[in-house]
């Protein structure tokens, strides 16, 4: 893939270009402000963009950028990365979008394997969520959390969870170990018991079911 990375800290950004180097990627430019990279997107295609969500312009400016790049580029993956994992990011970022895009800690993608990993599932039109905050946010103890979770099973909680950090059904029947089939009936279960609509493509129910237990922790706030 061809991708442009943003952030203000060189070190960063230097060492993100040779991960990405070693993972077979393009980088077709480092820049250090969301200005400089909407200017190079205008120049030259890419597939992704990586960004870090607190680099100039503004305290937030990684979200404002990665709004302005749907706005004007909006087949580019998204990747935004912080040092914390902070459930409010999280929620402008579903603002922005829920297909190829992903927030992920700059600890947790320092390496060539995880890295390649989320860029591909970005590519692919998936929403990629730091685990740690994902995992959070669904166990997460508030009034409509615990409602919503009665209904489910041990096992639907954990499918859910996976879900919500952006796996394959097949990546979370290896992790439960259980049948792809198995988790499809999860799957179908949850759908059914937080009433998401039929007619919704498999992709939005299942981006539906995790935003359900995301919102209803951020009502609870």
């Amino acid at each position: 893939m061809d991708v442009a990375v943003a952030d203000d800290g060189a070190l960063f950004r230097e060492g993100l270009q040779l991960l990405l180097s070693a993972a077979g990627h393009t980088v077709v430019g480092c820049v250090e402000d969301g200005d400089r990279l909407l200017e190079l997107m205008a120049r030259t295609p890419v597939d992704v963009a990586i960004m870090d969500i607190r680099m100039p312009p503004g305290a937030d400016g990684g979200l404002d950028t990665a709004q302005r790049v749907r706005a004007g580029f909006p087949d580019v993956g998204l990747l935004l990365l912080s040092q914390h994992a902070e459930a409010h990011y999280l929620f402008r970022l579903l603002e922005i979008g829920t297909e190829r895009i992903g927030y992920r800690l700059k600890d947790q993608v320092a390496g060539v394997a995880v890295l390649a990993d989320t860029l591909v599932r970005i590519a692919a039109g998936e929403i990629v969520i730091e685990p740690v905050l994902a995992a959070n946010l669904v166990d997460r103890p508030s009034p409509p959390v615990r409602s919503l979770l009665a209904d489910l099973t041990e096992q639907e909680r954990a499918v859910l969870r996976l879900m919500a950090e952006g796996r394959s059904n097949s990546g979370i029947a290896a992790e439960l170990f259980l049948s792809v089939k198995t988790v499809e009936k999860r799957i179908a279960s949850i759908f059914t018991k937080l009433n998401l609509p039929a007619e919704s493509a498999v992709h939005h129910r299942r981006v539906l079911a995790v935003l359900a237990y995301m919102r209803s922790n951020q009502t609870a706030d």
